[in-house]
């Protein structure tokens, strides 16, 4: 059904170039990092990771303070980024079941009746490709190939799945994880180019692979999506960036990401790209703070991944488009749901009928800075929501750590912060503000009452 409708995008293009006189659509470039942290960049206050290309990006672009993937876990932020929609709908969270994300025995993944982002504008006449990490499903129909791209290169799940037998446990939190550890393959286009994947050299391959494919597709637009398998654990670093950082690993492995941006914007720039290219770059949840000192650091921001309070889904995201996106610091709540309507928009590609959209369209915010009215972001943990925020406040309905620890804890009337007065959420005002308290809870009750769950993916 999904093709049918698509197929009459490329006409809306042709007749939105007449019409408005664009020489050329943009193209886009969106840069998913894996559990890299709020606080992970220099830009962000880390007082030793050095990251000059992402620092340079945001002084030339503009950085979001309150950005938001729309999970606290790989999965489904991923499914929610591809099709603008909470994971829920397309039932890539956990329902019922004790998995959170995609195991390489997992029967599910990305149902083909989805419509992501890389159809609407591959049907509208853009070159589309993945590079990267995938974790949407390895059967036919869930496959990159299968959900809009032309071309596809990298692991098609997490780095630490396919652990050989044998391995010692915790191993892939360790500062020298051993590179036979797994053997999760590297595949392009569905085929199978290296088993075990060579970890070391994943940064620089997916380097390789998105220059490779901005440089053949510059006479027309391109939407690339790299999808970097780094800094979830275990951590490597190609020869020239290992023990470099004073961060230690994890700090070499965020700095060759941040010089894997900034090939990426030079080639760019080198091709005569940048001013018609959109690159966004920001992270798939928050840090994995139980792998100690393999894992990142959500600044101020309370707990990290697997979690909904702000570090658990508060990343850092830097937009960049010289000559049309102004130098700016937005401080809109903006989150990942929002990147498909928005490209669509950016694009003048007409969104596809019949699809119910979570984002909205937020190109006058990040291109004029205008302001938008509040609108409620849900943060679900599962299939469940344990928060809402609307404008400046935040009502924790539920709360739990990521990882470990005891059960969720259910709050009544709920816990209520003001993120702006306080970022890292540790003083409730629920007692003095009960009419907000209870406008988010009504907001929570109608999205719990109007939102149908999708077949559930993950069992």
């Amino acid at each position: 059904m999904k093709r049918l409708f698509l197929h009459g995008l490329l006409f809306v293009w042709i007749f939105g170039v007449c019409t408005h006189g664009v020489a050329r659509p943009p193209n886009f470039v969106v840069i998913f990092t894996d559990d890299l942290g709020y606080g992970d960049l220099g830009v962000q206050g880390h007082p030793s990771l050095r990251t000059p290309n992402l620092d340079r990006m945001a002084a030339e672009g503009a950085r979001f303070t309150d950005f938001y993937s729309a999970a606290p876990v790989c999965t489904p932020s991923r499914a929610a980024l591809l099709t603008g929609r909470y994971p829920l709908r397309s039932g890539m969270c956990q329902m019922g079941s004790s998995r959170s994300v995609l195991f390489p025995n997992s029967p599910g993944g990305l149902p083909p009746g989805e419509v992501t982002v890389a159809e609407l504008l591959r049907e509208a006449g853009y070159a589309t490709a993945h590079v990267g990490k995938w974790h949407l499903g390895i059967h036919p129909g869930s496959r990159p190939q299968d959900q809009g791209f032309d071309q596809t290169f990298g692991l098609p799940y997490s780095n630490d799945m396919d652990a050989v037998p044998g391995l010692t446990k915790g191993a892939a939190m360790s500062p020298q994880p051993p590179a036979d550890g797994w053997n999760v393959p590297l595949l392009r286009n569905g085929t199978v180019v290296e088993q075990p994947a060579d970890q070391t050299l994943l940064t620089r391959r997916y380097t390789d692979e998105s220059l490779a494919f901005i440089r053949a597709h510059k006479e027309r637009p391109f939407f690339l999506y790299l999808a970097h398998s780094m800094p979830h654990v275990p951590l490597f670093a190609s020869p020239r960036f290992k023990g470099r950082s004073a961060r230690g690993l994890y700090g070499d492995t965020v700095e060759e990401i941040d010089a894997s941006t900034g090939e990426i914007l030079a080639a760019l720039r080198a091709e005569g790209l940048a001013e018609n290219t959109l690159v966004i770059f920001t992270s798939d949840n928050g840090p994995w703070l139980t792998q100690g000192s393999q894992g990142g650091s959500a600044g101020l921001l309370r707990e990290g991944k697997g979690s909904t309070w702000e570090g658990g889904m508060r990343v850092p995201c830097i937009a960049w488009m010289p000559g049309t996106l102004q130098p700016s610091v937005i401080s809109e709540p903006v989150s990942a749901l929002d990147i498909f309507p928005t490209l669509a928009a950016i694009a003048e590609i007409a969104l596809p009928k019949g699809v119910e959209l979570d984002g909205r369209n937020v190109a006058p915010v990040v291109l004029e800075g205008a302001s938008m009215p509040d609108r409620p972001f849900f943060y679900y943990r599962g299939d469940e929501i344990y928060a809402c925020r609307v404008g400046p406040w935040k009502l924790h309905v539920r709360t739990r750590d990521g990882y470990g620890g005891s059960a969720a804890e259910v709050h009544n009337p709920g816990l209520l912060y003001h993120l702006p007065n306080d970022p890292s959420e540790r003083h409730d005002r629920a007692a003095n503000h009960p009419e907000v308290v209870a406008r988010l809870r009504g907001l929570i009750a109608a999205q719990q009452a109007s939102v149908r769950p999708g077949p559930p993916q993950l069992q």
